[in-house]
């Protein structure tokens, strides 16, 4: 037994060393990561926000998610390392900004986001001779009133995968104008802008999520695109709802005469759809769902 004993020692000991060192080495990082300073902190699954910062007032609705969640100047993303692009987009307009043009867009060009780890990144090589446009979730004549908010809006971490000719240079591109609009009634609208991958039914009777990807990186094309708007017009009327549209629009190419409300949805459809739960800090009583006055 008093062999046994001896023997045993070592080995217990050289395990317990290995294993130290194995916790130090590969686990004891992923319990000392902290959260990007820009958001200070999220606890709990809730996000604790410096109040007079701007992305207090861009996410003051709530986060749909906290993947990977990455905050510029003007928009707030979460991104989706698996797809290599975003899973949402939330912005923040107002008339004032719009007004303001002092940014020129031959300025900006399209840049990988070194904030995201090489391997899950998207690369401009990616969308070159894919068929596919680079387009953007939060819109660059969004932000124009500064080159740096511009400048942002061109980090392929802002991008998705579009059908080029009647969709992003078509329909998406008028459904963004409208949205730029409604800032001419509501003092500040929110919008949120993500890409879907949803199931269709083939000739067998069922149902199959297929998508594209395109580069060496495998950059997931998506079937669809939502874009949720909110318009708040509290600051002028304490008792008004929120006013809220939903679109849910196919990534392909749309017929010019097609009416954007040909698209409207449910707020719940893209929620069901995407995972994601929007404006989790507003009772959906507060919330009038329907056509925007533009």
């Amino acid at each position: 037994m008093a062999r046994f004993r001896a023997l045993l020692w070592p080995t217990t000991f050289c395990l317990g060393g290995f294993m130290g060192v194995y916790f130090d080495r590969y686990l004891h990082p992923y319990n000392t990561v902290t959260a990007k300073a820009s958001l200070d902190t999220i606890k709990d699954g809730k996000s604790s926000i410096a109040a007079s910062s701007p992305t207090s007032e861009i996410m003051k609705f709530g986060f749909p998610s906290y993947e990977n969640i990455k905050s510029r100047n003007d928009y707030v993303l979460s991104y989706n390392r698996m797809h290599r692009t975003a899973n949402w987009v939330i912005e923040h307009l107002t008339s004032d900004k719009l007004r303001q043009r002092n940014a020129d867009r031959s300025e900006s060009i399209f840049t990988e986001d070194l904030s995201v780890p090489e391997m899950f990144r998207s690369t401009n090589k990616d969308y070159s001779k894919s068929g596919f446009d680079r387009g953007h979730l939060a819109a660059a004549r969004n932000h124009a009133h500064s080159q740096d908010a511009l400048k942002d809006t061109f980090y392929l971490s802002n991008m998705s995968p579009q059908v080029g000719e009647g969709f992003n240079r078509g329909i998406w591109n008028r459904l963004e104008q409208q949205v730029r609009s409604l800032t001419k009634v509501y003092p500040d609208v929110y919008v949120i802008t993500g890409p879907l991958y949803l199931p269709h039914a083939e000739n067998d009777g069922k149902k199959y999520v297929k998508y594209q990807v395109i580069g060496k990186n495998n950059v997931s094309v998506p079937t669809h695109f939502f874009k949720i708007v909110v318009g708040d017009r509290r600051k002028e009327k304490n008792d008004a709802k929120l006013e809220l549209q939903v679109f849910l629009i196919p990534n392909r190419s749309i017929p010019d005469d097609t009416p954007l409300h040909a698209f409207m949805v449910p707020l719940e459809s893209v929620e069901k759809a995407s995972g994601l739960t929007f404006l989790d800090k507003i009772s959906r009583s507060a919330i009038k769902q329907g056509r925007l006055t533009t």
